[in-house]
């Protein structure tokens, strides 16, 4: 375990100090440069990483690239030198997919765009940084981490996604950290996962800006311990445009950072304006199944309930005014009452439902 935590604290250490032009690869990689290759603009990204060695970097001329990659290979770093994009070459679901022999995966300075369901696809990938990444108008998911472990997701950017622009579900020790979303259904999305940072991020236009969430019917059945700080969440009003009868389509639009179902989330040091809905909101996950419709016994794989959340610190202001929601009222800070040990101390605000709300001791 020490291991694991000391190799996430390099990696993130790495995202978060340098520039794309200076990141090569995750550390382990660093000794494997030389293996490294340059993809010339016209030349064929793919054609360079089934070629390379385990741990080789390869740099990319810039240029768009009309393909869609894979890599089954550890350690391999790709990065974007000037303006790079990858584009959809006809009818590619994903635009790059890394599975799990690609752990230590790096990936820097690109742009990923137009293709069906997923931008970038890491699926059971253990230590990953995505750097200056752009996701645009990916189908349903720009950046889209699942099963996957120790990563950093850094000043990235997602928007046009019909369920969530940057995304980590199922996994664990994940930092999301300086990254922009807008014009998708849900910003960001951390759903039934563990041990994640959200902070710094900035989230507008939007149908719902940040959305931590438990649902039934994964193979993990937890979410606890998420920290969302210290990012900014403004006019989130988008119309949802997910596809009809999918669980996302019944976000409700306007809302800030929602929180539901999900144990010991904290929510510290947001600007959360200019939400119609609600800027930050608590709730159980069996209030967005009355949404969709669904029965009670749906959740019976899952404890739906929020329990220890702690709202602390928060500016939200200038929220509310328009509930899509005819049983929910439209306000700053809301809780449906459900789960035990949720708490809120020294936020700024004007409207909340119950009024007050449990303080923290």
């Amino acid at each position: 375990m020490f291991r694991a935590r000391l190799a996430f604290v390099l990696i993130v250490t790495a995202a978060a100090c340098y520039d794309a032009a200076r990141l090569t690869a995750p550390p382990e990689a660093d000794r494997s440069a030389s293996l490294g290759a340059i993809v010339p603009a016209g030349g064929s990204i793919q054609a360079a990483i089934d070629a390379v060695a385990p741990g080789a970097v390869i740099r990319i001329s810039p240029g768009t690239y009309h393909e869609a990659l894979t890599i089954a290979k550890p350690r391999i770093t790709l990065i974007g030198l000037g303006s790079v994009v990858i584009e959809n070459p006809g009818a590619a679901e994903d635009g790059i997919t890394v599975g799990d022999a690609g752990d230590g995966f790096g990936l820097a300075n690109v742009t990923v765009r137009g293709f069906e369901e997923n931008g970038v696809r890491l699926d059971h990938v253990n230590g990953f940084v995505l750097l200056h990444v752009r996701a645009e108008n990916d189908g349903e998911y720009g950046l889209f981490p699942v099963f996957s472990s120790h990563g950093a997701i850094v000043n990235c950017s997602a928007s046009g996604h019909s369920d969530t622009g940057i995304y980590v579900g199922q996994s664990e020790y994940v930092s999301m950290l300086g990254n922009v979303a807008s014009g998708n259904v849900n910003g960001l999305e951390i759903e039934n996962s563990s041990h994640i940072l959200a902070a710094g991020n900035e989230a507008f236009d939007n149908v719902a800006g940040i959305l931590v969430v438990l649902l039934p019917g994964l193979d993990v059945k937890t979410s606890a311990d998420v920290l969302v700080a210290r990012n900014r969440v403004h006019d989130n009003n988008h119309v949802n445009f997910a596809t009809p009868g999918e669980i996302e389509s019944f976000v409700p639009s306007g809302s800030g950072i929602l929180v539901v179902g999900t144990d010991r989330t904290t929510v510290s040091g947001n600007v959360v304006t200019g939400n119609q809905f609600t800027g930050i909101a608590v709730g159980s996950t069996l209030l967005l199944g009355a949404l969709a419709g669904l029965p009670p016994e749906a959740f019976a794989d899952i404890e739906p309930n929020p329990d220890g959340a702690r709202i602390a610190g928060n500016t939200v202001t200038g929220n509310g005014g328009a509930s899509p929601i005819p049983f929910l009222p439209a306000v700053d800070l809301l809780w449906d009452g459900s789960g035990v040990g949720n708490c809120w101390q020294r936020n700024r605000f004007a409207t909340s439902v119950p009024d007050p709300l449990p303080a923290c001791r």
